[in-house]
C-alpha cells in the first residue's frame, strides 16, 4: 500500500515537472523517495562489532576485520569520517588488503586529493590486479583530476571487461565528452546498439541518446520501482546523470539543483551520491573564478 502510494506520488510530480524543464529548470516538485534512514540490524551490528572491539583476546587480522567491517557500516549510514577512521586503523593492523586502498580511493576522489587517490588505487591493484572495482574507480579519479588519456585507458578496459553494463559505457561516454563531445555521442550509440539492453541504467544512455524524454524517463523510474529503496536508489541515480547531461550544456544552475536531488534519497553507498557534491564543488568553483575574473577586469 505504501509502494503505491508513493508511486502515486511520484507520478503525479512527474506530470508537474512536465514543462518545468527549461535553460533555467526550476525543479519546483520533483519525484522524492522516502531518504534512506538507520536500520535496526545496522543499529545492532555497530553495537556487537564496538562490543566486540573491546575484547584484548583477539589477533591483529581479525581487529582489523572488524574495523574494516564497521567503517563499510560506517559508510553505508553517511559516516564518512568515522568510517576513513576505521578503514585506516584496519590497515594499521594489516597493510595488504586491497579492499580499504579501493575504499580510501574514492574517499580521496571525493575530496578531491586526485594523487593521493592514484596511489591508492595503484596499491589496490598491486595487491589484487582482479579488483571488480579499481580499476573504474582509478578511471573515475584520473577524470576529475583532469587527466583524461590516462582515464580513457583505464575506462576502456573496464568497458571491454563488461560490454552489457550501461554504467561502464557512461563513465567512458563522459570522458570522450570531455575529448571529442561528436565522436562521444556516436560511441555511445554503437556502444547501446552492441549491448544486450538488460540492465535498467540502459535507459540513462537512451536519454543521452535522446530516444527518451526526460519527462519518460522520470515517469518509468516513479511507474516501475517495486519499493522504497529500489524507488530512492533509482532516483539517485537519475538525478545525478540528468545533472550531468545539463552540465555538459552548460546549464550549471539546473546541474547544481539535480545534483541536490541525487543527494536527497541518503543512497550514500552509490557512487552518483558520492561524487553529487564533488561535481557541485567543481561548479562553485568555476564560478566563483569567472566572476573573480571578471571583476579583476
Amino acid at each position: 500500500m505504501i509502494a503505491n502510494r508513493l508511486k502515486l506520488v511520484c507520478i503525479a510530480a512527474v506530470m508537474v515537472l512536465t514543462g518545468c524543464a527549461s535553460s533555467q529548470a526550476k525543479w519546483t516538485h520533483p519525484p522524492m523517495a522516502v531518504p534512506f534512514q538507520p536500520t535496526i540490524q545496522q543499529q545492532i551490528q555497530l553495537a556487537r562489532i564496538d562490543q566486540l572491539l573491546k575484547r584484548d583476546d583477539l589477533d591483529k587480522a581479525t581487529v582489523a576485520q572488524m574495523f574494516y567491517e564497521r567503517g563499510l557500516l560506517n559508510d553505508s549510514l553517511g559516516l564518512r569520517d568515522l568510517a576513513r577512521l576505521d578503514f585506516n586503523q584496519s590497515l594499521s593492523l594489516k597493510p595488504n588488503q586491497p579492499d580499504v586502498f579501493n575504499i580510501l580511493g574514492v574517499y580521496f576522489t571525493q575530496s578531491a586529493h586526485f594523487d593521493a587517490a592514484y596511489e591508492a588505487f595503484d596499491s589496490t591493484l598491486e595487491l589484487n590486479p582482479q579488483h571488480p572495482f579499481a580499476l573504474r574507480n582509478r578511471g573515475i579519479a584520473l577524470y576529475y583530476g583532469g587527466r583524461l588519456a590516462l582515464a580513457h585507458d583505464d575506462l576502456l578496459v573496464h568497458y571491454q571487461q563488461g560490454v552489457n553494463d550501461p554504467y561502464r559505457v557512461i563513465w567512458l561516454y563522459f570522458v570522450e565528452f570531455e575529448q571529442d563531445s561528436e565522436t562521444a555521442a556516436q560511441k555511445l550509440k554503437l556502444r547501446y546498439d552492441a549491448s544486450d539492453k538488460q540492465d535498467w541504467g540502459w535507459q540513462i544512455v537512451r536519454l543521452y541518446l535522446g530516444e527518451i524524454t526526460e519527462t519518460q524517463f522520470l515517469n518509468e523510474i516513479a511507474t516501475e520501482s517495486e519499493s522504497n529503496d529500489q524507488l530512492a536508489e533509482r532516483l539517485t541515480e537519475g538525478y545525478f546523470y540528468l545533472a550531468k547531461a545539463y552540465q555538459q550544456q552548460s546549464d550549471y544552475s539546473a546541474a547544481v539543483m539535480l545534483y541536490k536531488l541525487a543527494l536527497a534519497g541518503n543512497v550514500y553507498e552509490f557512487v552518483e551520491h558520492r561524487f553529487s557534491l564533488l561535481e557541485i564543488s567543481r561548479i562553485m568553483a568555476a564560478y566563483e573564478a569567472q566572476n573573480g575574473q571578471k571583476e579583476t577586469n
